[in-house]
């Protein structure tokens, strides 16, 4: 992950709401580098209009400033206190953030992970802008001990693209899957959008792969459960949805 992407990465997942949706900040993620996982490469799942939408962000705080936090280098080194974010702006209408703390305020080198979740009725690209308010330990005189410098920052860079909700009941063209049912390798052809992603029937996304440009793919299933899934493809006219069945 770029140090670039790091703060305002962590501080999309602050989201400025105190309430919502419960998150339990992943256990694979103490131990590493700070950053948030999904990054901005990623991004954040898309969503369909008029259906649930949820997905956790897990953060790691980092416990000074780097010089990618600070380019100027002004700061590099110094201890950061805390982060707390003060507003969360381009969030589609019903959508809402919850830290897994009341007041979204975390001490240098926590860990912590927030929810995103709402429904909304319309379509459309939202880049989402997170306010946030950093305070850094700064030794100004020599000699005395470190002041708190309190700095306000706004990150950009993440988006949620929330597309009309479709489902295909059966397999057409343009969009054709095979075999189906399938005992493992998938293959996807004739995709027409920019995202595409295998969810359960619980919502939860099990695979997400970028297909802008890429007119087939092929998906590795043989360590899925049998049962039933859904392959969705979100493009400019909405969400092409197909039943999957696992052997």
């Amino acid at each position: 992950m770029k140090n670039s992407y790091l703060v305002f990465a962590f501080l999309t997942v602050f989201t400025a709401v105190s309430f919502g949706q419960s998150c339990v900040p992943g256990a694979n993620f103490v131990d590493s580098t700070y950053g948030i996982w999904p990054d901005t490469v990623q991004n954040l799942p898309p969503a369909a209009a008029n259906v649930a939408y949820t997905t956790d962000l897990n953060f790691k705080v980092p416990a000074t400033v780097t010089a990618g936090l600070d380019p100027s280098g002004q700061f590099v080194g110094s201890p950061i206190q805390g982060f707390s974010v003060t507003g969360v702006q381009g969030l589609p209408t019903g959508f809402n953030y919850a830290c897994n703390n009341a007041n979204c305020q975390y001490a240098g080198g926590a860990n912590g992970c927030a929810n995103i979740w709402g429904t909304t009725a319309t379509t459309g690209t939202y880049p989402v802008t997170i306010n946030v308010s950093a305070t850094v330990l700064v030794s100004l005189i020599p000699g005395l001990p470190p002041a708190p410098v309190t700095q306000s920052v706004s990150f950009s860079g993440y988006k949620i693209v929330v597309g009309s909700a479709g489902f295909v009941t059966e397999i057409i063209e343009p969009l054709t899957v095979s075999p189906n049912p399938t005992n493992g390798l998938v293959t996807v052809k004739g995709v027409q959008g920019h995202t595409l992603t295998l969810s359960n029937l619980s919502g939860q996304i099990l695979l997400k792969h970028a297909v802008e440009g890429v007119s087939s793919v092929s998906l590795p299933l043989a360590d899925l459960t049998s049962g039933m899934y859904f392959l969705n493809v979100y493009g400019t006219n909405g969400v092409e949805t197909v039943r999957l069945l696992k052997n």
